[in-house]
Formats: C-alpha cells, sequence, structure tokens
C-alpha cells in the first residue's frame, strides 16, 4: 500500500505544481509536455498498484475464510476423538501439541532475525522517496536572487574553453554555454546558425525568449558586436569585487532544468552617480565595450550604459534556452 500512496504522491504534487503556475521554476516550460505525461503515468501506475492490493487483500481474506473453516473442521474432529479416547490420551496429546508449539515459536524467532534487516532497508527507501513530496508540497518555492549568487560565487572560463572544461556538473555563470549537449562538429553548425539571426542587427534587443541565445551569441563572438547597441533586463548585483559604477545584471535561466540552471548577464558600466541595490530590477540600453577584469584575469564584453530604468521584477524572472 504504501507504494500506492508514493506514486500518487508524486502525481498530486506534480499537479499541484501546475496548477499554481510554478512548474518554471523547476524546468524549461518548452518540455512542459513531460511533466503531463509524468502525472498520467503516475496516476496510471497508482490505480494498478491500488488494484493490485485490492486483489491480494481479496485473495487473504478468502485464504483466510478457508484456514478458519479447516480449522474449525478439524477441532470438531479432533474434539470427537477426544470423546473416543482415555484420559491418558488426552494428555500426551496435549504435551505433544505444547512441544509442537513451542518448536514454531523458535523458528518464528529465527526468521525474524533475518527479516528485520531488511525491513529497516525498506523503510529507509519509502523515506527517501517520501522527502521530495513532502517538501515539494509544504515547502514554499523560493525565486533566485542574488544571496545564490554570494552562496555560491562565480567564475568565467574563457572565450575557447566550456563550463563543461572547467567545472563539470556546475551551475554556469555569465556566459551560457549549450555546447555540452552536442558534438563539437554540430555545436559548430549550431553556432554559425545562430550568429546569422543577430550578426546583421545594429541594435540587438535580449528579450525573454531570445535572452539566453543572444547572450551565448555575444559571447562566443565578442569582437564582431563591438559599438552595437544593446538592451536587456535584469537584476543588480554589486559583489565585493567591482568597483565605481560597474553592476552585474543578471537573469537565472534554465538551458533544460534546474540541474543545468544558471546565473546569465553582463558586466554593465552605468553612467556616472548611479546607486543601485542588489536585486533591482533595471532596463538598461547601451554599447557594448570590453574591459579588463582582474579577478577573472582576461578581457570581458561590458555593456557601457546609454540610458536605463528602474522596473518591477517580471511575474516570471526566470529565461529558458529556445533550441
Amino acid at each position: 500500500m504504501i507504494r500506492f500512496y508514493i506514486m500518487f504522491g508524486f502525481a498530486f504534487m506534480f499537479l499541484l505544481i501546475r496548477w499554481d503556475g510554478k512548474l518554471n521554476m523547476y524546468i524549461n516550460t518548452k518540455y512542459a509536455y513531460l511533466s503531463t505525461i509524468a502525472i498520467g503515468m503516475l496516476l496510471l501506475l497508482s490505480l494498478v498498484e491500488g488494484l493490485r492490493m485490492y486483489l491480494l487483500e481479496r485473495a487473504a481474506e478468502k485464504k483466510a475464510e478457508q484456514l478458519q473453516e479447516r480449522n474449525d473442521s478439524e477441532h470438531e474432529h479432533e474434539h470427537e476423538h477426544d470423546r473416543g479416547h482415555g484420559l491418558h490420551d488426552h494428555d500426551h496429546a496435549h504435551d505433544h501439541s505444547h512441544d509442537h508449539d513451542h518448536d514454531h515459536d523458535h523458528d518464528h524467532d529465527h526468521g525474524h532475525s533475518h527479516a528485520s534487516p531488511y525491513r529497516w532497508k525498506r523503510v529507509v527507501g519509502y523515506l527517501i522517496l517520501a522527502f521530495p513530496i513532502i517538501t515539494g508540497i509544504f515547502l514554499p518555492v523560493q525565486t533566485l536572487d542574488s544571496s545564490f549568487v554570494k552562496a555560491k560565487g562565480f567564475s568565467f572560463p574563457g572565450m575557447d574553453e566550456s563550463f563543461s572544461d572547467k567545472n563539470p556538473g556546475n551551475h554556469q555563470f555569465l556566459r551560457p554555454d549549450s555546447s555540452v549537449f552536442y558534438s563539437k562538429e554540430n555545436y559548430n553548425k549550431v553556432k554559425d546558425k545562430e550568429l546569422s539571426e543577430f550578426a546583421s542587427l545594429d541594435e540587438i534587443a535580449l528579450r525573454d525568449d531570445n535572452y539566453m541565445k543572444g547572450m551565448e551569441v555575444i559571447y562566443n563572438n565578442p569582437g564582431l558586436f563591438m559599438n552595437k547597441t544593446i538592451s536587456f533586463t535584469g537584476f543588480a548585483y554589486k559583489g565585493e569585487q567591482v568597483d565605481g559604477e560597474h553592476y552585474f545584471l543578471f537573469r537565472f535561466g534554465f538551458i533544460h532544468c534546474a540541474a543545468d540552471s544558471g546565473v546569465f548577464g553582463m558586466l554593465v558600466d552605468f553612467p556616472k552617480g548611479t546607486k543601485l541595490s542588489d536585486d533591482d530590477w533595471v532596463e538598461v540600453t547601451g554599447t557594448l565595450t570590453s574591459e579588463l577584469y582582474q579577478p577573472f584575469k582576461q578581457t570581458i564584453p561590458v555593456l557601457k550604459a546609454t540610458r536605463f530604468k528602474p522596473i518591477e521584477q517580471p511575474k516570471d524572472p526566470y529565461v529558458y534556452r529556445n533550441f
């Protein structure tokens, strides 16, 4: 029965996430159909498990009834047999029965000692499976912000390196890198195709639907976009290694799901006197330049802001990679 509750619990959790409109905080919404398939399969498996348990219970009840009928029949037969024999035979039968019960208890204890470790393994396994259900249903979903960046820190690989070369399995920062999902030859084809979408534009507006693709193109080909006008939105992050009116502007993004998510954006040089706090949302427009950023010990793209304005946090603060 526990397996039924586990499978139904996962189905209920996914349904609740979909109902609350929070699926985008776990996966790229392009793959939302996968959660629908998962919900359907889990509900079907729950139904099968429930039916299986019902049939087992019915079989057990039927077996118990048959056993009770047999015991009643044997008891009646023994009663008639005892009435036809003397007290000595009755005592003998009683002693024999006592010895048999003793042996049975011994066998039962012996079997119990072997079953106990297996039972505890099952209990631990069920607890592990129940943990994400309980947390997914009862704990609130926290929108990622600058505190995540402060906790994790961030690094930036060279322009000719991928994140998988230096930080396999780690979250990405600043520069989106989808190369880990392609062979080298196929990724070069993808890069050329996506470059053609932006290379001819003098003004590049990075919106929710093309944010990660555009950022990846710019970071892969910074020289081709120097002095071009670029605009995008993000939350501010000052950090401890940025001086003056320089602030990073970030968006949290998903390539496929939370496991390959990252914080993507650009260092922005705002007009003199600009004061921003971490997590302030800003819409900025500027000209792409480059600077030597000492903490990374390399030159990185920097947007020199010509205009900007504070904005409210978007309804969906995350962006997603469209392939």
